[in-house]
């Protein structure tokens, strides 16, 4: 399995995908699920993938050899939304090619992509393409995708991220939720790979592959536990003491459903009349 995120802010992208497969436990992997696009100053894009290997293997061969669809490759896309359509495209194409033989195999069809980057002269971007081909947009209330594993990760990134996030903060945010992901799934695992794209640089500044002995991973792995362990024993004890007036006192009861009623055992035993027998002659 996997576990990827991508996150679209103000002041830029951030991207963080794990890079462990498998296909039982006895059959484990390491593959890179982020690939870069880059040409000059005039595009970055960035592309995490998610669900069966050889599937997302082909669709990322497709866009590497800028094959036209419809026209159109990453290299010459008018903007980030045309460059998302040649991403479903390429899709499209490995499903009509593939579909068939992996139906009578009993194979699913399985590819999620996160795709993002920046176009000169619009705004950083990011897309969540499934595996009809079709895709949505982050906007500035929904600015973050996960693909994979994503419900071990997804609390801290609802409370803490929003547009406004600056990438520093987003960055530390998008790894305890990877952390988190990982402390709980052992199909996500080590390395991880990191890139924080700063808008209008068209270029991978801050790429990095984070094992166990990076030394700011091994602080928010160890540092993260002791929090929440350290927030937990603060959270006070519920209260059963009904008289109690007080943020711990539990015994309050819902005003819309009330308490769960409680079925007791009916003792009472019906009155039946055993069967007179008649008399044999």
């Amino acid at each position: 399995m996997t576990y990827c995120v991508g996150l679209c802010l103000k002041n830029g992208l951030v991207f963080l995908a794990d890079t462990r497969t498998n296909a039982g436990v006895d059959q484990i992997g390491t593959f890179r699920k982020m690939t870069l696009f880059q040409k000059d100053k005039d595009r970055f894009f960035a592309l995490m993938s998610s669900g069966n290997l050889a599937i997302t293997q082909a669709v990322k061969e497709i866009l590497l050899q800028g094959k036209l669809l419809g026209g159109k490759n990453l290299w010459n896309a008018t903007n980030a939304h045309e460059a998302a359509e040649v991403v479903g495209d390429a899709i499209k194409q490995v499903y009509d090619r593939d579909f068939l033989a992996l139906k009578k195999a009993g194979i699913d069809f399985n590819c999620n992509l996160i795709f993002g980057g920046q176009v000169r002269g619009e705004n950083p971007r990011l897309f969540n393409v499934y595996s009809a081909g079709n895709f949505i947009e982050a906007t500035p209330e929904n600015c973050y995708f996960q693909i994979g594993e994503s419900k071990y990760g997804k609390p801290i990134l609802d409370r803490v991220v929003n547009f406004q996030t600056p990438l520093n903060l987003a960055t530390k945010c998008a790894l305890i939720s990877m952390d988190s992901t990982l402390k709980s799934n052992i199909s996500v695992g080590l390395p991880l790979d990191l890139l924080v794209y700063e808008a209008n640089s068209f270029h991978p500044g801050k790429l990095v592959t984070i094992d166990e002995s990076n030394p700011y991973y091994q602080m928010i792995h160890q540092v993260w536990g002791q929090k929440l362990r350290a927030a937990f024993m603060e959270i006070p004890e519920p209260s059963w003491n009904s008289t109690r007036r007080s943020s711990a006192a539990i015994m309050s009861n819902s005003k819309e459903l009330g308490s769960v009623p409680i079925e007791y055992e009916n003792k009472k035993k019906s009155a039946v009349k055993p069967k007179r027998q008649g008399r044999k002659k």
